[in-house]
């Protein structure tokens, strides 16, 4: 045979081989997607890269809008909190409590020797022998004044002298309440140094104004301290505490007081508590262009404390909208895009306005419906080259 004739033959073999051997047919390429003028994406209803799509139903569910997040802190409820002061001056004997003690309202927590106690004593001793005088005295007034009227029907008296007797009886009530209310004052004087009428010598023993703990202490046993204005002592109720933060300006029309609050603690991570939004500031910070946001928290349990840092989250809504799979929404030509199946291989790319992501939830404000069948993976398939 010639060597041509022999070559021919042998090629003619081997595409004959090729086109019967299944494991040749493999090299085959297979069929491509194509992008219609419309934007759709087509596949051949063969073509093995469907399997590597997965389509789901858009759902729904309900998405946090306009939600606004800022810094802050636990604070003290300043309508729990009470500064002690002395009443009197005087040295301090004693003090019943220690820094962080808890105390019950009225419980003794200072014992002070002060000269004012006797001399409150004094006043009411000489407040009540007073209203004695003046009661002796109306008594007299009165009784004269009868006896002149009595002599004035028969004539025996002018009548100058019963009104001028019955003048002398009013100034003797007048003396009268007057030496009663200045009774009742150093009786009040007393009851406020928590002393006894009638006795020398008492010590003044200062009671918790309010439950709760023992925040401060700037007084010790042995020290004379005669500034009755100056806090020695200062008592927090903590049963419910406050949380304060700065909200930004552009923010602040979001929240109203009353609200509900979200609030977690870098004490406590992975622990979300509940407030309410008790006071708004009337003023912004110039600085920080923001605005002091407090919000009461319960603490009766007591794991709140005072400067502990927070982080605050306020929900202005919460809407029912479609939700897609973050891996669903890609970006083509500056735009969010998801793609929809509309039927068997065939995909359209639908521009979509989003929310911000929840939990690896996208909430879609405009372009898709609850019930649209979308493509959740495998969407770099679709794309354009």
């Amino acid at each position: 045979m010639k060597p041509k004739a022999a070559v021919s033959v042998l090629m003619l073999i081997v595409l004959t081989a090729c086109g019967t051997d299944p494991s040749a047919r493999q090299l085959v390429a297979p069929p491509q997607k194509t992008f219609a003028r419309d934007g759709r994406v087509i596949f051949p209803g063969d073509s093995p890269q469907l399997a590597q799509i997965r389509v789901e139903e858009v759902k729904t569910a309900s998405v946090p809008m306009d939600v606004v997040e800022a810094p802050g802190k636990i604070e003290v409820n300043p309508n729990r909190v009470s500064h002690v002061v002395l009443p009197v001056a005087g040295r301090v004997t004693a003090v019943a409590v220690r820094l962080g003690d808890a105390v019950v309202q009225s419980q003794p927590i200072i014992a002070l020797e002060s000269p004012d106690s006797d001399a409150a004593v004094s006043v009411l001793m000489q407040a009540e022998a007073a209203v004695a005088q003046a009661r002796v005295a109306l008594a007299k007034a009165q009784a004269d004044a009868d006896r002149l009227r009595d002599l004035l029907q028969h004539n025996a008296a002018a009548q100058k002298d019963v009104l001028n007797a019955d003048s002398i009886v009013a100034q003797s009530k007048a003396a009268l309440e007057q030496s009663e209310a200045a009774g009742k004052q150093a009786a009040g004087r007393l009851a406020i140094l928590g002393l006894e009428p009638g006795k020398f010598g008492q010590v003044v023993r200062i009671l918790a104004p309010v439950p709760g703990k023992v925040l401060e202490i700037s007084i010790a046993a042995g020290e004379f301290r005669n500034d009755t204005a100056a806090p020695v002592m200062t008592i927090a109720d903590l049963s419910t505490v406050w949380v304060s933060a700065d909200v930004p300006e552009s923010a602040i029309r979001l929240i109203d007081p009353g609200e509900r609050v979200d609030i977690e603690l870098t004490a406590y991570p992975g622990e979300v508590l509940h407030g309410r939004v008790m006071r708004i500031a009337d003023t912004v910070d110039p600085q920080t262009r923001t605005v002091k946001v407090r919000a009461e928290l319960d603490n009766s349990k007591g794991r709140l404390r005072p400067e502990m840092f927070a982080r605050v989250r306020h929900t202005d809504s919460m809407p029912v909208l479609p939700v897609v799979p973050s891996s669903a929404v890609v970006q083509e030509q500056g735009k969010n895009v998801v793609y929809r199946e509309e039927s068997r291989g065939i995909f359209a790319a639908v521009p979509v306005r989003t929310g911000e992501p929840v939990k690896g939830m996208v909430p879609i404000l405009e372009g898709l419906r609850p019930g649209d069948r979308i493509v959740t993976g495998g969407v770099m398939l679709l794309k354009r080259a």
